[in-house]
């Protein structure tokens, strides 16, 4: 629910709270910050201010914004810019798609980690809180946060109104966003969160957890109790709506979202599948056990085989698996919040990876291994600015330079052998 459209540009992965779109996605603010975009930037058109005031006059009085005052209105648009930038991020295509390994590497990394378990102990009480309510578990909603916006760190600082706005009279899919567009006015009508706050991406997530405006009217909470559902500046409402949405899309009190397993040597994969649940017997029965080979537990009635790469980890998940998918329609994704659930939970744990490796001899970067990759393109004379951890196209085209010279692969991925070569 969150944010949206953005990572899709690099991932493929369709985010629910655009979900009306047929292909949003996303990854979260987090990882936007760590993964920049793939391809050179186009250039913004040109927009018409005299076409925009005047698609801006047919909204004011169109169904959508019913809801809206003309007062609102006139005060949030009167001197609204269109703003061009947004329209070639709408209209990006990927060069580059990420391997499941590399995904998680950056976002479940020893740093989000430590920084997860952290807060997890500093908002405890109100965690504890926000379970008794709602039944969600305040590590998963921790994991939510972590991939989200790093923690409340990575909000994003694009204007919603401007940016919806200008999405709701140019480009594609103007009527889903003028819904969102409507959204915003409302919520600086019913003084939820002041304009200057409302910032985000420039799909128009925004948020702690990133929600839609959309999506603020179906799951966000005041659980602060100051009046207000500020998902931007409050913590506790932050972290109450998305455990309440979370709740809403079918997250079960009381069960692990899944485990990883292991399967017996010859195992069909005929049955696998996030959505063919099984009773836990079946999958005893053919030989599952947990991935360190103990039996499968009882705290799961049903559960889905799902193997994101062939060869590698393997998992039962259940139907809390299902509500973290509908959060940002990824099976990466929700395996990147499951997996940091797991670690904030258990702070005595170091190891950081699965049981089971990746099938791979190249794996992928950490986000303080990418600063280092960095950084040593940048010794090497290359010009792609600060070293950030942040893989963008400058960096790819440095990286696909250094490919070439090694006689590797010049596919511009970041990863472990590369990081080797340069150290050397």
């Amino acid at each position: 629910m969150a944010s949206r459209y953005i990572a899709w540009m690099m991932f493929r992965r369709p985010h629910p709270a655009m979900r009306q779109l047929a292909t949003a996605v996303s990854l979260g603010l987090a990882a936007c910050a760590v993964f920049a975009q793939t391809s050179a930037p186009q250039e913004p058109p040109n927009l018409s201010q005299a076409e925009f005031q005047s698609c801006l006059s047919e909204l004011r009085s169109s169904k959508a914004f019913a809801a809206i005052t003309p007062a609102t209105f006139h005060q949030y648009t009167a001197q609204l810019q269109p703003d061009a930038t947004v329209l070639p991020l709408l209209n990006r295509q990927p060069e580059f798609t990420m391997p499941v390994w590399d995904y998680i590497a950056v976002l479940v990394d020893e740093q989000r980690v430590a920084e997860g378990r952290a807060a997890y102990a500093k908002w405890k009480d109100t965690l504890d809180k926000i379970e008794q309510s709602t039944g969600v578990s305040p590590q998963i909603v921790i994991g939510v946060w972590g991939v989200e916006s790093n923690f409340g760190q990575n909000l994003g600082g694009r204007s919603l109104v401007q940016s919806l706005g200008t999405l709701s009279c140019f480009g594609r899919r103007q009527a889903y966003f003028r819904g969102e567009f409507a959204s915003a006015l409302r919520i600086l009508q019913e003084g939820h969160i002041a304009e200057s706050k409302l910032v985000g991406s420039w799909a128009g997530a925004f948020g702690q957890t990133q929600f839609m405006p959309s999506t603020f009217f179906r799951s966000a909470v005041d659980f602060d109790g100051d009046g207000r559902r500020d998902i931007v500046d409050s913590v506790p409402d932050a972290l109450a709506s998305t455990a309440m949405f979370l709740k809403n899309a079918g997250y079960r009190p009381g069960q692990p979202w899944g485990f990883e397993v292991k399967l017996p040597s010859g195992f069909s994969t005929a049955d696998a599948g996030r959505k063919n649940k099984k009773p836990l017997d079946f999958w005893r029965s053919a030989g599952v056990t947990l991935a360190n080979g103990d039996p499968l537990p009882d705290s799961l009635p049903s559960a889905g085989l799902m193997i994101p790469a062939a060869g590698g980890p393997a998992f039962l998940v259940g139907r809390n698996f299902d509500a973290l998918y509908s959060y940002n329609a990824s099976e990466n994704y929700g395996l990147a919040i499951a997996q940091l659930s797991n670690l904030v939970a258990d702070s005595q744990q170091s190891q950081i990876s699965f049981v089971t490796p990746w099938p791979t001899d190249d794996l992928g970067l950490s986000r303080a291994q990418n600063k280092e990759l960095q950084q040593a393109l940048l010794t090497r004379g290359y010009a792609i600015g600060e070293p950030d951890g942040m893989i963008g196209a400058k960096t790819r085209e440095a990286i696909k330079a250094e490919q070439n010279r090694l006689g590797m692969k010049a596919d511009g991925r970041a990863g472990q052998k590369l990081l080797r070569a340069l150290g050397n």
